[in-house]
């Protein structure tokens, strides 16, 4: 299935995955060092990503990792640099409140 979105002029159309109905928990690292999970709905040729159900997980080294709701919502494809799929059993272990970790960097050219 293909969603295009209002003008036909302009036409941006993102590819939705049609052999899974259940798509895929992803999660990304943005070139300003974020790291963002949700639900992949779709992308474009440019890589903008479309995530339902999202959340930015925020690293410290001094207290567990804090989760920030975002809902839906657009990565643009300039700002990724990596995008994985997560197992979604071994997340749900994942006691975060335990785990420490320095913030990345942005990502320098």
């Amino acid at each position: 299935a293909i969603l295009s979105l209002e003008n036909e002029r302009n036409l941006n159309i993102f590819i939705i995955y049609p052999q899974k109905r259940n798509l895929s928990t992803v999660a990304i690292v943005t070139s300003d060092g974020r790291m963002i999970v949700g639900t992949l709905k779709g992308f474009d040729q440019t890589i903008n990503l479309i995530l339902d159900e999202s959340h930015e997980r925020v690293f410290s080294s001094s207290q567990g990792v804090e989760q920030v709701v975002l809902g839906l919502y657009i990565v643009r494809g300039d700002n990724v640099a990596v995008i994985g799929e997560i197992d979604e059993e071994t997340d749900s272990t994942l006691d975060l409140g335990n785990i420490r970790a320095e913030p990345l960097n942005s990502v320098v050219h």
